[in-house]
């Protein structure tokens, strides 16, 4: 059994997944810091400071009661909260992930395509113009002498 499972784990395709998910893994991350640190405060700036992720929606107060200055302090006091900013943040992080991929998978595609189209391997014949193999010398249908 346990060697069973070792064939099973080294096969090309296992290996490859792991890999793809590991570096999805640490390609999330990035895109998240990116969206995090980089696109939400530029996008603050026109909104006036406006922060992405502080956005909510008090939806049942908590112990103490609102105004709640900070997400934080809205789950502190157990207050049921919408975080519609978090959301955003999250959509913006999926769409960045998305169109990267996309983008690395068009790259992928485009080194496995061939230089130039496929050398042919059939050929119609002159006289029939029934598809046979390029090397034949003779039709099989029409036994014609092929130049």
């Amino acid at each position: 059994m346990l060697k069973d499972f070792r064939e099973f784990a080294v096969k090309g395709n296992v290996v490859d997944m792991a890999v793809g998910i590991i570096i999805g893994a640490a390609f999330t991350t990035v895109v998240k810091s990116v969206v995090d640190d980089l696109f939400m405060p530029m996008l603050s700036v026109p909104t006036g400071g406006l922060d992405f992720a502080e956005k909510f929606i008090v939806l049942r107060s908590g112990a103490t009661p609102p105004p709640y200055t900070s997400l934080q302090a809205a789950k502190t006091a157990g207050a049921v909260v919408l975080s519609y900013g978090r959301f955003m943040n999250s959509v913006v992080s999926f769409l960045l992930v998305s169109l990267a991929l996309f983008f690395l998978v068009r790259w992928t595609n485009k080194l496995r395509r061939a230089d130039g189209p496929a050398t042919p391997t059939t050929k119609p014949c002159q006289f029939c113009k029934q598809v046979i193999d390029i090397a034949a010398t003779r039709c099989p249908h029409c036994t014609s002498n092929l130049a």
